[in-house]
C-alpha cells in the first residue's frame, strides 16, 4: 500500500559537502560534440553515493528526469526547476524536469520525455538524447533514472511551468574546483522564455 509523502522543507537539509576539491573540468569537454562522443561510448563508472537514506516508508516507485543542456552556440547551460511550493512532493526543491513513470511508458527516456514536455513544455522534437547516468534512489524512495540530452536554445515552452519557476544556469559554473563570487544586480541565471 502507498502512503501519502510529508511535506518537508528542501532548505532545512545541511549541506554536507561540496566537490571544491576535485579539479575544474576542462571547458573542451563541455562541448556539444565532445559530450556526444562521451555518451556514445562512455566509461564504466559507479558513483560514490547512489542515494540518499531513506526516510519516508512506501512502496519504491520509477521516475525519470531530464538533464537538458542547452546549446548556445559552443556553450552549454543545464535547465533547472523550482517546484512549487504546494506540491505535495518535493515541494519547493530545484530539480531536473521529469517524474514518475507511467504504465504506458516504454522506458525511462520516454519517462523522461513526457514529463519534460508535460512540466515546462519542451517539445520533444527539440530534445537529442545522448546518453544516461546511474540510476538514484531518492529520500522519497524513487528511483530516479537521469537521461542527457541536448537541446536547441531557440526552443520556446508551450506552457507555464505547474506554479513553480525554471531557470538556466551555464555549465561553465557548476564545474568542480570553479568558485563565482557575483556583484549584487548581475543574473545569475537566465530564464527560460516561455
Amino acid at each position: 500500500m502507498t502512503t501519502s509523502v510529508p511535506l518537508f522543507d528542501p532548505e532545512a537539509v545541511p549541506v554536507v559537502g561540496d566537490d571544491g576539491h576535485l579539479p575544474a573540468v576542462d571547458a573542451a569537454h563541455l562541448l556539444p560534440d565532445a559530450l556526444r562522443r562521451r555518451f556514445a561510448d562512455p566509461p564504466q563508472w559507479q558513483p560514490e553515493i547512489t542515494g540518499d537514506a531513506r526516510v519516508f516508508e512506501r512502496e519504491p516507485a520509477r521516475a525519470s528526469v531530464l538533464v537538458p543542456l542547452v546549446m548556445h552556440g559552443q556553450s552549454l547551460s543545464v535547465l533547472l526547476t523550482r517546484r512549487a511550493s504546494h506540491l505535495r512532493a518535493h515541494a519547493g526543491q530545484v530539480s531536473f524536469p521529469g517524474g514518475r513513470a507511467e504504465d504506458h511508458d516504454a522506458d525511462a527516456i520516454e519517462t523522461a520525455l513526457r514529463e519534460t514536455e508535460e512540466e515546462v513544455g519542451l517539445a520533444r522534437k527539440h530534445v537529442e538524447v545522448i546518453g544516461s547516468l546511474p540510476t538514484y534512489t531518492t529520500i522519497t524512495a524513487f528511483h530516479v533514472k537521469p537521461v542527457v540530452a541536448l537541446v536547441r536554445s531557440r526552443s520556446r515552452s508551450r506552457s507555464k511551468l505547474r506554479g513553480g519557476r525554471r531557470r538556466q544556469v551555464p555549465c561553465s559554473l557548476m564545474t568542480p574546483g570553479t568558485t563565482r563570487t557575483f556583484e549584487p544586480g548581475t543574473p545569475k541565471s537566465i530564464i527560460l522564455e516561455a
